[in-house]
C-alpha cells in the first residue's frame, strides 16, 4: 500500500443521534444537542493532536428547518454557547475556526458570532474546524452553477474552461485547496446515508458507519475507526 492512501488530511463527520439519544433516555431532545455539543469539543481535540488539517462537522442542515420551532431556535443558539464556551480552548490549541454553509440566512445572533469566531481565530494556522451549518449540498452545487454561468455571461470565464477543477473552485470547500475534499466520512446512529451533505467532495472518499449516537462517540472509538481507515488502500478508480 502507498503512504499516501493512508493521509488522512480531511475528516468529515455526520454528527447524528443527538435526539434519539436524549429521547431513549426519556430527555428533551435539546439535552441530546447540548450534550453533542460538548462532544464537538472533545473529538475536535483529539482529530488535532491527530494531525488532520481540516475537521468537517455536520451540524445544521438546510432541511433541519422542518423541526419543530423550539428545537430549531436551540439549535440556532448552540454556535453562541460553544465558542462561549471553548473559544480559549480553540485559540490555545491553535484551531482555525470556518463555517460553511448560508450564513445570510441566519438569525442575526448566531451569524454574529460565527463571524466573530472566524475573525478571532483568522491568524492560527493549525486545523481547521469546520461546521457545516446551514448546509446543503445540493444547494451549494446549484449556487456554485449560478455563480459560473454569471461569470459566464460578464466574460470572466469561458464555457470551454469548465472541468472538475473549476465547478470544485465554485464549491464552499474551494478555500481548503488540495484539503478540500474529505478523505474519510463518519456517520454516527446507525444511519447509512449522505443527507445532502458534500455530494461533490465526497466522490472518492472512504466511508464508516457506526451505530453509536453521536452523544456516545468516544475518543477511542474516533482512533479505532481512524487506525481502520489507515489500512485500506484508496484506489480512486486505478489497480
Amino acid at each position: 500500500m502507498k503512504q499516501e492512501n493512508k493521509r488522512l488530511d480531511h475528516l468529515a463527520i455526520i454528527m447524528d443521534g443527538n435526539g434519539r439519544w436524549a429521547q431513549e433516555r426519556h430527555l428533551p431532545r435539546i439535552i441530546g444537542h447540548r450534550s453533542g455539543m460538548n462532544k464537538v469539543k472533545e473529538i475536535a481535540l483529539v482529530a488535532n493532536e491527530l494531525g488532520v488539517k481540516v475537521l468537517t462537522l455536520y451540524a445544521f442542515s438546510t432541511e433541519n428547518w422542518g423541526r419543530p420551532r423550539d428545537e430549531v431556535n436551540y439549535l440556532m443558539k448552540l454556535p453562541i454557547n460553544f465558542f462561549d464556551k471553548f473559544m480559549p480552548e480553540l485559540q490555545k490549541n491553535n484551531i482555525k475556526v470556518n463555517i460553511m454553509g448560508f450564513n445570510d440566512k441566519l438569525p442575526l445572533a448566531t451569524a454574529e458570532i460565527i463571524k466573530k469566531a472566524e475573525q478571532e481565530t483568522a491568524d492560527n494556522d493549525g486545523m481547521i474546524l469546520n461546521f457545516a451549518f446551514n448546509y446543503g449540498s445540493r444547494q451549494e452545487i446549484t449556487a456554485a452553477i449560478s455563480k459560473i454561468a454569471l461569470d459566464i455571461q460578464n466574460k470572466k470565464i469561458e464555457v470551454d474552461s469548465i472541468n472538475e477543477q473549476l465547478v470544485s473552485d465554485y464549491l464552499m470547500t474551494a478555500k481548503f485547496g488540495d484539503y478540500a475534499d474529505p478523505d474519510l466520512l463518519i456517520r454516527t446512529s446507525g444511519e447509512e446515508r449522505l443527507s445532502n451533505f458534500m455530494l461533490w467532495q465526497l466522490a472518492y472518499s472512504e466511508f464508516y458507519f457506526t451505530k453509536t449516537y453521536w452523544p456516545d462517540f468516544t475518543t477511542d472509538e474516533f482512533k479505532k475507526i481512524v487506525e481502520e481507515y489507515q489500512h485500506r488502500d484508496r484506489r480512486f478508480g486505478k489497480i
